[in-house]
């Protein structure tokens, strides 16, 4: 005969404690950080914060100012630099709320009907309060919707630009990039640029960098894109096809305010030979195995300054053990707690050390892309 054994009762968990509370809600605010970390994090946002309303500000500072002067326009001008990132109805919501909570408490007073005294108090600070937080929503609001843009954005940009590095007998590649805002003007990219003959094709290397940052660099970095890939596709020569680029640039940089920094070089895999123009870049390293530096610094000006600008092309030969550090000015420019810049002697330093013997190693603080290209033993040579 068979039985039907109870439920077995379930035990119900007890209710999180208060300190339990508290401990969820303080790592949902901080996202799990330490407090170095957001102590770290303020004070780059802060930074980054001055350094936005500082230019309008030194802008408009005039010479011969004595210091008590100097401070005082330099109040009212910081003032007038915050005011104006706002729009109008902002600004006045602002200036209500500052006076609201410079002035005292204030009210008034009347009689009824009945002769009866009546007083009513406005606690102009509360107020006040209220407005600074609904002006606060509006901004962050803002902000949130600016931010999913971007990130769409990283997201589009992220397409274009390369995923793993290819793989090319003798030869070890390797890059990274992290951009100093969501978006960036930076750009790198290892393709093959086929030829008339098997002898002719060659892999093309890449690295640019557009003037200025966030969306307006990231749209030219997506423009040089695609002229790129565009005009490689035509059979002619290195120089002339950065000539082509450069007449390209020039129809898009704004009168030479938008240009474009880029080192550009052909790989010829049967003969190591590594064909270069440097475009106003930041010269790359090629550090030989036996130590001796060298600097690619041969090409022309930045693409979009002048339209009828002549490129010239060198050549090195990638020997085995051979080390080619190709960056962005965000490598030498990055900068610690300090605002020390990392700068290129130490990038030439570190070249030179066991750091960069790795050769899928990239070291130091990359702000734009840094790639490094190996040549390896082979063995038919």
């Amino acid at each position: 005969m068979a039985t039907t054994l109870p439920p077995p009762e379930t035990i119900a968990a007890p209710p999180p404690t208060l300190r339990v509370k508290l401990q969820r809600f303080w790592r949902r605010v901080t996202e799990g950080m330490e407090l170095t970390q957001l102590w770290s994090q303020f004070e780059t946002e802060a930074r980054a914060s001055y350094r936005l309303y500082s230019r309008d500000v030194a802008a408009k500072t005039p010479e011969g100012l004595t210091r008590r002067g100097r401070h005082l326009h330099v109040a009212k001008e910081f003032f007038w630099a915050v005011l104006e990132k706002l729009s109008p109805a902002r600004r006045v919501l602002l200036l209500a709320a500052l006076v609201m909570l410079v002035f005292p408490s204030s009210g008034f007073s009347y009689h009824d009907a009945g002769h009866e005294l009546h007083v009513i108090e406005l606690d102009l600070h509360f107020w006040g309060g209220l407005l600074l937080f609904l002006l606060l929503m509006l901004e962050i609001a803002d902000r949130v919707v600016m931010k999913r843009d971007l990130q769409i954005a990283r997201e589009i940009q992220t397409w274009l630009l390369p995923g793993a590095p290819p793989q090319i007998p003798g030869i070890s590649i390797a890059y990274t990039t992290r951009p100093a805002n969501t978006v960036a003007g930076d750009y790198y990219d290892v393709f093959p640029r086929p030829g008339k003959t098997n002898e002719e094709n060659r892999v093309v290397f890449v690295v640019a960098d557009v003037a200025g940052k966030s969306i307006p660099a990231a749209m030219l970095m997506a423009t040089f894109q695609a002229s790129l890939k565009t005009l490689s596709t035509a059979q002619v020569a290195l120089p002339e096809l950065v000539a082509n680029m450069n007449k390209y640039a020039c129809s898009n940089s704004q009168g030479g305010l938008r240009f474009t920094t880029a080192f550009l070089a052909e790989y010829d895999t049967a003969q190591h030979a590594f064909t270069y123009i440097n475009a106003g870049h930041n010269n790359p390293i090629l550090r030989r195995s036996n130590g001796l530096i060298e600097r690619l610094d041969v090409g022309g000006l930045p693409l979009g300054i002048q339209s009828e600008a002549k490129y010239e092309s060198a050549s090195v030969t990638l020997a085995p053990g051979d080390w080619l550090l190709i960056f962005t000015d965000g490598l030498v420019e990055a900068e610690n707690a300090r605002q020390d810049e990392y700068g290129e002697p130490r990038v030439a330093q570190r070249s030179r050390g066991q750091c960069l013997r790795h050769s899928q190693g990239i070291t130091g603080p990359p702000d734009g892309p840094t790639g490094s290209i190996r040549r390896q033993h082979s063995p038919a040579r």
